[in-house]
């Protein structure tokens, strides 16, 4: 099943008097690329958040927020007054010699890294417990995110191939009108320069047929067919990063299609194209936001 690149997920636990709350989310990229807010107490375990992302998540550029409170909205941390008190000193030395105004400065101390500190650094193995439970939930939420927009973005690709499967067999009724077509214009060419007389018709002959040579667009239409029928057997495969192969499938669609534009001779077999083109455009923005 094709899965979107963009997703969302949240989930939240309870462990003591804390609330532990989980989201993740992603955008578009090429690659993985994971951006972590976590509570400073748990930055020692983000290799281990990190771990479990590129375990279940396959591309995306993905945003994990993690948040802990206490039911009563106190947080559990502390001053580490030693070392507000040293900014203290330093800064109100210099406050003095500048004539500063000192009435913002323990507001602005506070900001500072490490002044406010978490009451405890340690987490024991049942608060990690629960923490990693409601981590795979928050995922498990945000693939089947993921899953449900894959799934109406499969159904509007299978409607775009469809379309341009369409459009290919409207083609075949204008192939021989281009050979009339063209006959017709390199014939009415010969006589108002040469004269009607001096045309020879044998020769005339060998030179339609390397025009209609330079023109033909069997293979084409052959290829393109296949790059099609190609398209939704990937489509519907049950198999991950299908998001890639699907956006070479596509670039290789869209080189038959142009060449049968460039070699068309034809306005009506140029409209059809157009409208070819149209849905590719559409079915490259999706590929793009596909895992």
């Amino acid at each position: 099943m094709l899965l979107s690149m963009t997703g969302f997920g949240r989930a939240s636990n309870t462990f003591q008097d804390k609330e532990i709350a989980i989201e993740v989310r992603s955008l578009n990229s090429k690659f993985m690329d994971i951006r972590m807010k976590v509570p400073q107490n748990y930055r020692t375990k983000e290799p281990d958040f990190r771990k479990i992302l590129q375990e279940k998540i396959e591309r995306g550029k993905i945003e994990f927020t993690m948040e802990v409170k206490s039911p009563n909205g106190e947080e559990e941390y502390s001053l580490n007054r030693p070392l507000l008190e040293r900014y203290y000193r330093e800064l109100s030395k210099i406050s003095d010699e500048l004539q500063l105004n000192k009435t913002d400065l323990i507001p602005s101390i506070l900001r500072l890294p490490n002044v406010v500190i978490p009451a405890s650094s340690s987490i024991d193995e049942q608060e990690w417990q629960t923490v990693s439970e409601t981590v795979h939930q928050a995922i498990q939420k945000f693939t089947n995110f993921r899953r449900t927009e894959g799934q109406a973005m499969e159904t509007d690709l299978q409607l775009r191939i469809n379309n341009i499967q369409n459009y290919l067999e409207q083609v075949a009724p204008y192939e021989a009108e281009r050979v009339v077509k063209l006959k017709t214009k390199l014939l009415k060419n010969l006589e108002e320069n040469f004269g009607k007389e001096r045309v020879d018709q044998n020769r005339f002959e060998q030179e339609v047929i390397y025009y209609l040579e330079k023109i033909d667009i069997t293979e084409e239409k052959v290829r393109l067919g296949q790059h099609c029928k190609y398209f939704l057997e990937q489509l519907t495969e049950d198999s991950a990063l299908k998001g890639r192969k699907l956006s070479f499938i596509a670039q290789e669609i869209g080189r038959e299609i142009n060449t049968l534009g460039a070699k068309a001779y034809s306005s009506d077999i140029q409209k059809i194209v157009v409208k070819m083109k149209d849905d590719l455009e559409k079915i490259k923005e999706q590929v793009a936001n596909s895992v």
